[in-house]
């Protein structure tokens, strides 16, 4: 049985990654998150392998040479890609893979992928997503003017994807992510895959 694939977009501040984070640990089994490579520098609160795989500009451009992404982009200067056989070897394996990734790579990932499904992840404001930046205090005044534009580009973008949650109670968001996987997993192909055996008896039943 094949596992699903998700793309979760949001722009800076809105939540996406402690809203995956909850999700993963609520659910656990048969949930993984794509690490992404990125040639941005590492913070100090991150793992390389886990947050990231951090590479530099050359060692990325010889893996875009050797097709290894099935998505990636540049975002405020640094680029970010998605392994394409981690992405195939999981999902073949049944779990469903959540990718944390930007609209850019987003689209391209549909085009490879046309069942996927996309999230998009709103702030309830303008306000609010300005504060949750500043409150990171990870960036300069210039930086944080940059990512407060992009994410207006981004928010713009949300017509593309499948499913639109806006994150103004944390636990009402998580619930409403965690209800789009969950409902997936009881798609008819899915089912019929997991349940097969019951429901060959339960169709020969009436013979």
């Amino acid at each position: 049985m094949s596992g699903s694939l998700f793309v979760v977009s949001a722009p800076s501040g809105a939540g996406k990654t402690s809203l995956i984070k909850a999700l993963r640990t609520e659910l656990q089994e048969n949930v993984a998150v794509a690490v992404s490579h990125t040639t941005r520098p590492r913070r100090a609160s991150e793992k390389d392998g886990d947050s990231y795989y951090f590479v530099d500009k050359t060692a990325f451009k010889e893996l875009i040479d050797a097709d290894m992404f099935i998505e990636y982009a540049q975002v405020f200067g640094h680029y970010y890609g998605t392994s394409r056989q981690t992405i195939s070897e999981q999902i073949a394996r049944g779990k469903d893979m959540i990718l944390e990734i930007d609209w850019q790579g987003a689209l391209q990932v549909r085009k490879l992928y046309p069942q996927a499904k996309l999230i998009f992840i709103l702030p309830p404001s303008l306000t609010t997503l300005e504060q949750r930046l500043r409150n990171r205090a990870t960036d300069d005044e210039r930086s944080m003017q940059k990512r407060l534009a992009g994410a207006l580009t981004e928010i713009a973008q949300y017509r593309h994807y499948d499913y639109l949650i806006i994150n103004d109670d944390f636990h009402r968001a998580l619930d409403q992510l965690k209800t789009i996987l969950l409902s997936c997993r009881l798609l008819r192909d899915r089912q019929e895959c997991r349940s097969r055996k019951l429901i060959q008896e339960l169709e020969t039943a009436g013979c």
